[in-house]
């Protein structure tokens, strides 16, 4: 059985990552403005494909901006927009 990602976010680098078993198995890039997070980019490496590395970055994103509850989600990145649109109890989050 493959090991789950493990995500966090990476405020110096401005992106969630996802690890297993500590290698870095794929990330979610963004930036801040005062109001918004702007989702621009998710990368998955190859070796990782298919483990559902880049739901548990969308999800463990999106829960981290509704904890913070300071900004609303701009999804420029097509994997992020097309993750909401399948779980729609996160459009609440999305700037309108």
């Amino acid at each position: 059985m493959t090991t789950p990602p493990t995500v966090t976010r990476n405020d110096e680098l401005s992106r969630y990552e996802a690890r297993i078993d500590g290698a870095l198995a794929g990330f979610a890039q963004f930036q801040l403005t005062d109001e918004l997070i702007v989702f621009t980019h998710t990368e998955v490496d190859p070796a990782f494909e298919g483990q559902g590395v880049g739901s548990a970055l969308a999800r463990t994103a999106l829960d981290d901006v509704r904890a913070r509850g300071d900004r609303t989600v701009m999804p420029l990145c097509p994997f992020i927009s097309g993750w909401i649109g399948k779980h729609p109890e996160y459009v609440d989050l999305v700037y309108s």
